[in-house]
This record gives C-alpha cells, sequence and structure tokens, in this order.
C-alpha cells in the first residue's frame, strides 16, 4: 500500500503521474496545474541534461587525476585567498630553506601550507554549493558560508602558531646578533 507525503502548508496537491508509473519508474509527482515546483523543475532540466550527453566510459585511474588538478587549477585561478595563501607558503618554504629547517620542521610547514589550501578549497566547494542551492539571501546561505570562511580562518591561525613554534628558535638568534 503506497501512501503519498504529507502536502507542506500552502502547496498545492500533487498527483502521480501514471505514464512514469507504469515506465517501471517511481511514480513522479506533479502539481495539479501540470507544472513542478522551481527546484523541481531545475533538478528535471539537470536530468535532461545529463541523459542527453553520452554516458561517459568510467574514469580511468589516471584520468581522475586530471580531473583533480582541474579543481586545483579552479581554485587557484578563481580564489583571490588561495592565491595569496600559495604566496605566503612559497615564502615560508624559501624561509625553511634559508634557516635550513630539518625534515621533520619542513613536514609541519608543510602539514600547516596544506591545511589552510584544503580548508580554502573546501570553503569553496561550500560557497558553490549555496550559490548553487539559491541566488537570494537565506540566514541559513549565510551561515554555511560564515562557517565555511571560519574553517579557513582557524587553519590560518593554526599555521601561524606552527611558524612561530618552528621558524622562531631559528629567528631568536638573528635577532639578536643584529642589535
Amino acid at each position: 500500500m503506497k501512501t503519498t507525503p504529507p502536502r507542506r502548508r500552502g502547496a498545492a496537491p500533487h498527483r502521480t503521474t501514471q505514464a512514469h508509473a507504469a515506465s517501471g519508474g517511481a511514480p513522479r509527482a506533479e502539481t495539479t496545474t501540470g507544472a513542478l515546483p522551481a527546484p523541481a523543475q531545475h533538478a528535471r532540466d539537470a536530468r535532461a541534461a545529463l541523459a542527453a550527453q553520452p554516458a561517459p566510459a568510467r574514469a580511468s585511474f589516471l584520468r581522475s587525476f586530471v580531473y583533480a588538478w582541474n579543481g586545483l587549477w579552479y581554485a587557484l585561478r578563481t580564489q583571490r585567498n588561495a592565491r595569496v595563501h600559495v604566496a605566503l607558503a612559497l615564502c615560508a618554504i624559501v624561509l625553511g630553506f634559508v634557516l635550513r629547517l630539518s625534515p621533520v620542521e619542513f613536514a609541519m610547514i608543510f602539514v600547516a601550507i596544506t591545511s589552510v589550501f584544503i580548508a580554502e578549497m573546501f570553503n569553496t566547494v561550500a560557497e558553490a554549493c549555496v550559490d548553487l542551492a539559491t541566488q537570494e539571501f537565506h540566514p541559513l546561505a549565510r551561515i554555511a558560508k560564515d562557517v565555511a570562511a571560519g574553517a579557513v580562518l582557524l587553519s590560518a591561525m593554526l599555521s601561524v602558531v606552527i611558524a612561530l613554534l618552528v621558524y622562531g628558535p631559528h629567528l631568536w638568534p638573528l635577532l639578536r646578533l643584529a642589535r
């Protein structure tokens, strides 16, 4: 026995399309006016666009690296803060070579650099998903974007602490000699 989901307040009653159910697919709800609500229409348009494209063969292992590189390149190309992080990372690496950091110290610096860049990329993902879902102001959209940006800030603050702990002992004697 099939039950229909409860209606949302103010929503038009739905009916199941018989043609879709007869074709073996799951029943699909339509409004009594025959038009789908805007989000459902967008989803249907996206499915139609995907169905119109030829199904790609399963991506090979090496091809997945191309997709990953495209994601990295997109973040660098479109996100100003990602470019700032890369510039600061290059400065940190050069300073590490100048100060002759140990391999363990370099590893800590690379973990800090990578964590900030990963946080920035997740922030980009969150912003893209929110922008895809709505172009209108919504308090939950603002919260999602603010929390993602907060993660980047927290990661950057941790990187500053790591930098002070790693570079500090190497720079302190140089600063004392400069007096």
